[in-house]
């Protein structure tokens, strides 16, 4: 018999991984309040290497990941406060959005931002690149996860301006797609529901 060279699992291991795994996607949460801890720059480093296992059509690895710690925040903070005072003629309600938006990086200790840079390549379609970030988004949320860490995924308007994507030196070619806010908990994670899959699943035969 010809070794095939691969390998397969011993059943129970299997098993118990595939219960790890589905565990993972059941019990991780959007942790917002965190402490003033940072996450050690080799815990990061395995949260950004899931992100880069995420599956992606053509295998462009279109995603684009920043790291921002310290005066990085911000900094990326004075960029969001401008997007946002642009929105408002009242120079007093100018002043707070600008204010208020200027204070979200500094929620966390550190803040990864994600971006997809398209491939130059025609025929990839950039919802697939732009789906492929968000893939790396949710393998980095379980990897925080499976660390012990807090996470939450954040976006908003803001994020989409020009102004956040040229903050990052990307080209306008690239998309921003939000901000993982990453530390500690500082609060119990909140229990959650979904719809039954009955709701939301149609079976064709």
């Amino acid at each position: 018999m010809v070794n095939s060279g691969i390998v397969f699992p011993d059943a129970a291991v299997a098993e118990s991984e595939l219960h790890a795994i589905l565990e993972a996607i059941r019990n991780r949460r959007s942790i917002g309040k965190m402490t003033s801890d940072a996450p050690d720059r080799a815990q990061i480093c395995q949260i950004l290497k899931a992100g880069t296992w995420a599956p992606n059509h053509h295998l462009t690895e279109p995603w684009r990941f920043f790291v921002l710690e310290g005066d990085a925040r911000a900094e990326l903070g004075s960029a969001m406060g401008g997007v946002a005072a642009k929105r408002e003629t009242d120079p007093v309600r100018q002043e707070a959005m600008a204010t208020k938006a200027a204070a979200k990086p500094m929620r966390a200790p550190c803040v990864i931002a994600i971006a997809v840079e398209p491939a130059a390549d025609e025929t990839v379609p950039e919802i697939e690149e732009i789906a492929a970030g968000c893939a790396a988004a949710q393998n980095m949320l379980l990897a925080a996860h499976a660390l012990g860490l807090a996470a939450i995924w954040r976006s908003g308007w803001i994020t989409f301006e020009p102004e956040i994507r040229d903050h990052f030196s990307l080209s306008s070619r690239a998309r921003m797609l939000g901000f993982i806010y990453l530390g500690y908990p500082a609060m119990a994670a909140p229990e959650r529901q979904r719809r039954s899959i009955d709701d939301v699943t149609t079976w064709l035969n």
